[in-house]
């Protein structure tokens, strides 16, 4: 068993439960999506992507370019996030918040995808 391999398949599996748990609920409705939650799934990316670093394998690669996605998603969701609360002051409207849940979504896409690859090369691996 390759500890490095269990490290990162934990935080990618976390990364995409959170997210999960961030996303589900109603799509405008900010009592469902919790801050700490997303600053969490953020956190964890950012976790998974530090752990991706060093992996010179095309398949490392591919799982580094998903995890930057998924922190860029998260990032302009916490940027839509800080904007609506302390810039404007509006507050988390139904669009905003939808917008928020919108992008966490498409990083979810992109954990998703990482789970998948992580799955293939697994599955690909000769003992």
């Amino acid at each position: 068993m390759n500890p490095e391999k269990v490290v990162f398949g934990f935080f990618i599996v976390l990364s995409l439960t959170l997210n999960f748990g961030f996303f589900v609920g109603e799509l405008d409705n900010p009592e469902h999506h919790n801050v700490y939650e997303l600053f969490a799934v953020l956190l964890v990316n950012l976790i998974a992507t530090i752990l991706k670093f060093g992996d010179r394998s095309q398949m490392g690669a591919v799982l580094l370019a998903t995890s930057l996605v998924a922190i860029l998603q998260l990032l302009a969701a916490a940027l839509v996030w800080t904007v609506a609360v302390h810039v404007t002051g509006t507050g988390l409207t139904p669009e905003i918040t939808a917008s928020i849940v919108s992008l966490s979504g498409g990083a979810m896409l992109a954990n998703v995808i990482s789970v998948i690859l992580l799955i293939i090369e697994t599955v690909m691996l000769r003992r």
